[in-house]
């Protein structure tokens, strides 16, 4: 399988791989119009997995860390047409997101801005009006306190009986210092969107964001092998009004990202580069109006590793693995129309997220039922895999 070729790499974006990418282990999927495929890139080379393994589940289950697959080169990066769908798409082979039969799972509340932002939701009820007001009045109290917490600590108690006492507990605030994490799945097996693709925002939400994470990608064992930057498109007005519809807040038509791809843990990249990784946000309107954030993930609550372990456990397996998206600091507050109302999504708004090591994750919104339809699932996956006879390893 090769590429057709028509013109060099062009994006949205300088480039959509890690800056140091001549070092880089790249995991990912395309469909060069036979189906999807697992792919390696390293040194600017592209190669074909799926002789090795048909999936990228499978293949994280087969090979131990550390180890590379060898495939069959099918061109370099520099002869491959890249371009968002919305900028005339891919006339080669289309870049898919780099995760298949993983489940797709999210922590949540694990910075103490995003603490504070879902505290105020819920006293707002969904209402954008109210939150100006309420965070002013719970960020000097409750914002200072929990960035001196360790999460499931003697302190942690001793703050939440206080919190308990001045009638400032949250259900939020439980999982945000107690020791047990929030942990949800954030849409089904392959129903992630990736890089160059549209993502939906429900046209009934008026109060919504991005938010920017990385991704760890975990095999059925619970092993971290990589990791990629993730898009968990966020409904506050939903979940403002209540926790209990955190379902329809985010599990909507093509409202995950996950990619571009998974850059794999080896010598030149560790969980000590995720510990330390900043995120980086970019929305553009066709408004005009631009929004510019970060995500620092030296300031999370609980190591990824902790969060690992709170996923997969004895109560909870796996066998195709995981995608975990770790939580993100970012909680854009910028008012974009009225004051006291903040930021909300707009069709059309251009949504990058980047970190140096991982390169740049861009979608553009649309509501979610404009977004492409979701047809391509398990049983398409299984026939897809069986007519190219690749299911018989």
């Amino acid at each position: 399988m090769g590429y057709p070729v028509d013109t060099p790499v062009q994006t949205t974006h300088d480039s959509i791989f890690p800056e140091d990418s001549a070092d880089a282990v790249l995991l990912g999927r395309i469909d060069a119009g036979e189906g999807p495929t697992p792919i390696l890139i390293r040194n600017g080379e592209i190669f074909d997995l799926s002789g090795v393994g048909p999936t990228v589940s499978e293949l994280m289950n087969r090979l131990e860390p550390g180890q590379i697959p060898e495939g069959k080169s099918i061109g370099r990066v520099a002869d491959w047409d890249l371009n968002p769908t919305w900028a005339g798409g891919t006339k080669g082979a289309k870049l898919l997101t780099p995760i298949d039969l993983q489940c797709i799972k999210a922590a949540g509340v694990t910075f103490a801005v995003s603490a504070l932002e879902r505290v105020i939701e819920e006293r707002a009820r969904g209402d954008a009006g109210k939150a100006l007001e309420i965070r002013q009045a719970l960020s000097s109290r409750v914002g200072t306190d929990l960035r001196l917490v360790k999460p499931g600590s003697e302190n942690a108690a001793r703050l939440k009986e206080a919190l308990i006492a001045d009638g400032l507990w949250s259900q939020y605030l439980e999982v945000a210092i107690g020791p047990d994490a929030e942990v949800f799945t954030k849409g089904p097996t392959l129903s992630a969107m990736g890089w160059g693709v549209e993502i939906g925002v429900r046209a009934d939400s008026h109060w919504n964001n991005p938010e920017p994470e990385v991704v760890i990608l975990c095999d059925g064992q619970g092993r971290a092998r990589g990791a990629t930057l993730g898009n968990d498109v966020n409904l506050r007005d939903f979940e403002g009004r209540s926790a209990l519809l955190l379902s329809k807040a985010k599990d909507n038509n093509a409202s995950c990202a996950i990619g571009p791809f998974v850059r794999l843990f080896d010598n030149t990249f560790t969980m000590d580069h995720v510990r330390e990784a900043v995120v980086h946000l970019n929305v553009t309107g066709e408004d005009g109006f631009v929004l510019d954030g970060k995500s620092t993930m030296s300031e999370i609550s609980r190591d990824p590793l902790d969060l690992v372990g709170q996923t997969l456990n004895k109560n909870h397996q796996y066998p195709d693995g995981f995608a975990l998206f770790l939580g993100t600091l970012f909680a854009p507050v910028e008012d974009r129309d009225a004051p006291g109302r903040g930021f909300t999504h707009k069709t059309g708004d251009i949504v990058s997220v980047s970190s140096p090591r991982l390169g740049t994750l861009v979608n553009k919104v649309v509501p979610c039922h404009e977004a492409a339809p979701w047809t391509f699932g398990l049983t398409e996956l299984m026939r897809n895999l069986a007519r190219r006879g690749l299911l018989n390893g």
